[in-house]
This record gives structure tokens, C-alpha cells and sequence, in this order.
């Protein structure tokens, strides 16, 4: 009966309907419009999707099992570990910088939106850091590994990713003087929302949504930023206003005629869980161990991926350039052409 428990224990879980049941039970409904009866009725709205999405696209002979490989063992490795050391982490981070705040918010609508603005910042740097510092994109990289999208990549993650980024998170947020009780609210409406943002087109294929495209980042932003196409690379690195990608220049909007290549751009085993999981710890263990003195060691820890002592660098932003120099160079080559009388006409294509 223990075991059967404990099975019952991780559907609940998992689904997030435990607290939706339990408040069911006791006939309490008016807590229903209290804060924990709403995110016990949103709890279950991802996992829902998930399970409309996936018998979706069985319907329309979509569905492929090895999808959603790597984000299920991924989720059952972390299930425990990281879910514990992140939950610390954002504990210790309030309790050690909160007296260092630089002022102090109360829980008003105005307050909200300076705190929502902060934890955007926050989340900005956090995602930044995990693309541009080698050792940060050994946690990061098992999220971007999945060679689709839907929204069992939500739960890919290396278990270390989550207690790093709540560091970065809720350390900037408590000095810049976001109230703790208000911070906890911002993390569940952006945690709700990240993990939506992951919806694939076996439930919505265009994802743009219109006008709202202009204001949040919505699920087309956050495909683009897990494309390893050159152009995409190193974009979108907000969750829901994409305020700061669009003040540091990482906005990027999907192109509609360019079809999306998920993954990283490193060769791995196909959908293979260890490689997705461990790969790029062992790639970069790799690197450092051949790398010529200490100063190249250590930078192949800090430097963006793709840098290489030898200067023949396939870093995101150097790939990027040169993509979009030989894409500059193939518009010009195209872009004289030869009428019917010989003369020589400028066309400009878009």
C-alpha cells in the first residue's frame, strides 16, 4: 500500500491537483478565491495542455514517443534533488541580502510592476550568463538538447540550473528591494507562464498571437530562442516581457518563412537522455584537459561555448555573423540581374 502511496503521491504531483483535491474534499470552496486556491486551480494547466497536446498530435499521426524522451527522464531524475536545493537557495538568498536592499517595497499594483520589471532584469542576466559562460551552459544545455518542441521540454532541466538561477534571481530582486511575499507571486505567474511558453505546434502552430506578440514573449519567441538556426542563436533570453531584449538587443521575432532547427549545435546521439544530460560537461572536461596551460583551462570555464584557444572560434555570436555576412553577400550576388535588352537592372529582394 506504501508503494502504491508513493505512485499516487507523484501523479499528484506531477499533475499539481493535490492541493485542488484536498481543498475538494473539506468543502471549504470559498478558499477557492483565496491566493492558494488560485494556484491550486492553475497547478494542473500545464500538465492538462501537455496531455491535450500530446493526444493531439496522436490524432493527427504526430505523436513520437522519442520526443519526449530526455525531458521525461530528466524530470524523473530531478524530481526530488533540484526541486529541494532550489526551494533552499531562494530561502538563503532572502534571509542573507534581504537587510541589504537597497529600500523596501509593500505589496501594492505599483510596486507589482516595478517588481515584475526587476525580476525580468533578473531572469535576463540569469539567462544571459547561461549562454555566454561555458560551465553555466553545461546546466543550461540539457533544457535546449530536445530536437522538438512541446511542453515536456519545460521540465528538461539539469538539477544544479534551477538553484543557480534562483540564486542569480532572488538575490538581484531582494537588494533592488522586491518584497519577498510579492517575489513569490511574480515566481509563480512567471513560472506558469515560462513553462506555457514551451507549448509545441502539435497544439498551436502559429504562435505569434497577434498584437500580444508586440507586448510579451510569447511561445513563437521562445521556439526562436531554442533554435540553432544562425540567425535565432543567443536570442529572446526573456520569459515574459521582453522589455530587456529589446534594450540589450536580443530581440528577435520568427520568421515564418525559415523553418525552426531545434537543438544545440554541438553532434550528440540522438535522443539520447546521459548525452543530453551530461554532454557538455564531458565535452567540456574534454577541452580543458587538452588545452595548453592554466590561463586557456580557465577560460574554456568562463568563455561563451564554441571559444577555442586556438582562435578558431564557432561561438553563437560568431556564427551568427558570419551567417548573416554570407546572407548579405548571396542578397548582392542576386541582386543585379540582366533585362531583356541587356541593360543591367538593381532588383532588391527581401
Amino acid at each position: 500500500m506504501s508503494f502504491l502511496k508513493a505512485i499516487w503521491n507523484e501523479f499528484t504531483g506531477f499533475f499539481g491537483f493535490g492541493n485542488l483535491i484536498d481543498i475538494l474534499h473539506s468543502g471549504k470552496y470559498n478558499e477557492l478565491l483565496t491566493w492558494h486556491g488560485i494556484t491550486s486551480v492553475l497547478g494542473p494547466l500545464i500538465p492538462f495542455l501537455l496531455i491535450i497536446e500530446i493526444i493531439r498530435a496522436a490524432f493527427y499521426k504526430r505523436f513520437k514517443v522519442i520526443d519526449y524522451k530526455i525531458p521525461f527522464f530528466t524530470y524523473v531524475l530531478n524530481a526530488f534533488v533540484g526541486r529541494l536545493i532550489s526551494f533552499a537557495m531562494v530561502g538563503l538568498c532572502i534571509g542573507l541580502f534581504e537587510k541589504h536592499a537597497i529600500f523596501k517595497t509593500v505589496f501594492t499594483w505599483y510596486w507589482f510592476i516595478y517588481g515584475y520589471i526587476i525580476w525580468e532584469f533578473a531572469h535576463f542576466i540569469y539567462h544571459l550568463l547561461a549562454h555566454k559562460v561555458r560551465i553555466l551552459w553545461c546546466l543550461h544545455s540539457t533544457h535546449h538538447a530536445p530536437v522538438s518542441m512541446n511542453l515536456s521540454v519545460t521540465y528538461a532541466h539539469f538539477f544544479l540550473e534551477a538553484p543557480y538561477a534562483d540564486v542569480v534571481r532572488t538575490t538581484i530582486c531582494i537588494l533592488l528591494g522586491v518584497n519577498p511575499a510579492m517575489l513569490f507571486v511574480i515566481m509563480f505567474i512567471d513560472g506558469t507562464w515560462g513553462a506555457f511558453i514551451h507549448i509545441g505546434e502539435n497544439l498551436v502552430e502559429d504562435a505569434r498571437f497577434g498584437f500580444l506578440g508586440r507586448i510579451v514573449l510569447t511561445p513563437s519567441h521562445h521556439r526562436v530562442h531554442h533554435a540553432k538556426n544562425p540567425v535565432y542563436m543567443d536570442t529572446n533570453f526573456c520569459n515574459l516581457l521582453n522589455v530587456w531584449d529589446k534594450v540589450f538587443g536580443t530581440y528577435q521575432p520568427e520568421d515564418r518563412k525559415m523553418p525552426i532547427e531545434y537543438g544545440i549545435t554541438r553532434p550528440m546521439k540522438p535522443h539520447h537522455f546521459l548525452d543530453a544530460y551530461f554532454g557538455e560537461i564531458v565535452a567540456l572536461g574534454k577541452d580543458v584537459a587538452k588545452a595548453p596551460g592554466i590561463k586557456n583551462k580557465f577560460l574554456y570555464i568562463i568563455m561563451p561555448p564554441g571559444w577555442s584557444h586556438t582562435g578558431d572560434h564557432k561561438m553563437a555570436s560568431v556564427v551568427r555573423k558570419k551567417y548573416m555576412e554570407e546572407h548579405e553577400k548571396n542578397v548582392l550576388s542576386h541582386k543585379t540581374i540582366t533585362d531583356d535588352k541587356g541593360d543591367l537592372t538593381s532588383v532588391t529582394f527581401k
